[in-house]
């Protein structure tokens, strides 16, 4: 086999899907029973439509080349933020308030979500390619040629290149990894897992019966328990959701589960009238609970935005052999979909340039 990538987020899946393309064996192995990594979305069972999206949100095309690029390849079209009219503005007085909130500039979603790309990569590289539920817990050398990737089932998968495509922090405390010097490995620990510790909420409604009122769905608060929320409903404004950031920690979020959902619940009924009490669904996405994506180096430390990394991050590790290949990594929006797709993008050119 040519490649063996680890990981099958939006990194793993660029990549692999490229080199796929230029004629490579792959083989994308991927931990959880599906893809995506911290890209996924809420489907309606039913007819597997994407509700909302429970990972990233927004991307920028404007102002990310790559991520427009691939867009357009993909055939993906996006479409922009809903943020018409008034937020509602909580903790700041002694009552709510309204007023409007500027938008960022350039800032849109993605028709059905990020989990579109997702869905056209997985198309392009190939079912038969991807194996999911396939646990890697190391890589060594197999021979001056080769590299063998263990999987927690026994199994050993062989390749004359390995693709690392998970959260550096989990590849450095949950793989073996001999030929790895301590630079490295202390490298790949400082780096932060963007999002990692955050928790998603999302309420479902028939309509956006705010817009009646003249709200964007907006909310900006310093009592949470969102400490920001948006309009989340889709295109034509079906279906109808809100989703918001929340602001408590991961430790309370654990040990209060249902008061988190009441005190959701409560929040938006605050902002957007009795209605808003009774979603059609309320799901809390807590990454922090996902031990394929957080670490307790994640939960231990700040949650900052990762800066660029240094480069021994983005060389060739192991006579050329093994590779990183994750949004974190990237010198080019690290910890985003744009630096998702640039690293995938890189590391797929560079061994097609220099290994395939």
């Amino acid at each position: 086999m040519d490649v063996v990538v680890i990981g099958a987020g939006l990194s793993g899946l660029s990549a692999a899907a490229l080199l796929r393309e230029a004629g490579a064996d792959v083989q994308l192995l991927e931990a959880d029973m599906q893809v995506g990594g911290r890209i996924c979305a809420l489907r309606d069972p039913a007819g597997n439509r994407t509700l909302a999206d429970l990972g990233p949100t927004w991307v920028w095309p404007k102002y990310q080349p790559i991520v427009a690029q691939w867009l357009d390849t993909l055939g993906i079209g996006t479409f922009e933020q809903y943020n018409r009219g008034d937020a509602v503005i909580l903790g700041y007085g002694p009552a709510p308030r309204r007023q409007p909130l500027p938008s960022q500039d350039g800032m849109v979603r993605i028709i059905g979500g990020p989990t579109s790309l997702i869905d056209a990569l997985t198309d392009r590289l190939g079912t038969a390619n991807i194996r999911t539920s396939a646990t890697v817990t190391g890589i060594f050398e197999d021979g001056p040629r080769h590299m063998a990737v263990r999987l927690s089932s026994g199994e050993t998968v062989r390749a004359q290149n390995v693709i690392v495509s998970v959260p550096l922090r989990i590849a450095a405390t949950t793989m073996q990894l001999p030929w790895a010097p301590k630079a490295l490995i202390d490298a790949m620990q400082r780096t932060p897992t963007w999002m990692s510790t955050h928790a998603k909420a999302v309420a479902v409604y028939e309509r956006p019966f705010w817009r009646d009122s003249g709200l964007s769905g907006r909310i900006a608060s310093r009592i949470g328990p969102l400490a920001e929320a948006h309009d989340h409903s889709g295109i034509d404004g079906t279906p109808a959701a809100i989703f918001g950031f929340v602001g408590w920690q991961p430790e309370r979020r654990r040990s209060e589960p249902e008061a988190l959902r009441q005190a959701i619940l409560d929040q938006l009924s605050e902002s957007f009238g009795e209605g808003a009490a009774q979603p059609l669904q309320l799901v809390v996405q807590d990454w922090a609970m996902n031990r394929r994506i957080v670490t307790d180096l994640d939960l231990t430390h700040p949650a900052n935005h990762p800066d660029v990394g240094p480069r021994k991050l983005r060389q060739p590790c192991l006579d050329d052999r093994i590779r990183f290949a994750v949004s974190e990594v990237s010198d080019l929006s690290p910890g985003l979909i744009e630096g998702a797709l640039a690293i995938g993008e890189r590391v797929a050119a560079e061994l097609l340039e220099t290994r395939l």
